[in-house]
Order: C-alpha cells, then structure tokens, then sequence
C-alpha cells in the first residue's frame, strides 16, 4: 500500500511505464515509502465511457484523469505533496494540462486493510 487507480483514455504502454514510475517516485519521496509497496492500476475509459458537466463524450470537453489514491492517512503536507508529484506526472505522460486531473486520497485505517489475512494493525 499505496494502491493507485488510474481512470484515464487509453494510451501506449511506454506512456503508463513513464506514469507508473512518476507515481511510484512521486509517493515514495512525500509518504516515504519503498517502490515494493506501490501498485498502480490502469482502468482505461473510453471517450463514449465518459461525460462532463452533462455533456457525454470526451471530444465535446476532452477527458479529465481521475488517481484515487488508498493509502493509509498521511499529514496534509504529505498528501499535497503527493498531489504535486501525481499531477506533474499525469500531465507529462498523458500530455494534458493540470486542470484536467483531480487526485482523491481514500485514506484507510491500519484495522481496514489486510494482506495475506492480517490486517495491517496486527
């Protein structure tokens, strides 16, 4: 843990290995975590899988990308440094400009995660 889901359009393999390696950078340096504890997930969306502000299809308003981020809580400071790091690296990967990504950190509780049935806060 971190899990990283990234919602965003397809794109090449060599664009999600750049992203892949800005995020795992980017949490390794603001929560101080190793690289083996961060997994991203690509969930591609398609243009007609999308909509904004009640207009569907991505070409009509471009598409927005969405990173929710599970960790366990982290300071503000380490949560808006995260953001900068993860936006940096969704906006050179992907090629789109800052206002195009939103970052939602799903904070969890040690008691709310478990691997290979323990939870973490045993």
């Amino acid at each position: 843990m971190p899990y990283v889901e990234v919602l965003a359009p397809q794109v090449p393999s060599q664009r999600k290995a750049a992203l892949a390696r800005a995020v795992t950078d980017g949490l390794m340096s603001a929560f101080g975590v190793t690289a083996d504890t961060v997994t991203l997930y690509f969930l591609p969306i398609a243009p007609d899988d999308y909509a904004h502000a009640g207009t569907f299809g991505a070409e009509a308003t471009g598409q927005r990308i969405l990173l929710k981020v599970h960790a366990f809580r982290r300071s503000e400071a380490e949560r808006r440094a995260a953001a900068i790091a993860l936006t940096r690296g969704v906006c050179s990967a992907y090629g789109v400009p800052g206002d195009d990504v939103a970052v939602y950190f799903l904070d969890r509780d040690r008691s709310e995660v478990s691997h290979d049935s323990k939870l973490a806060s045993d």
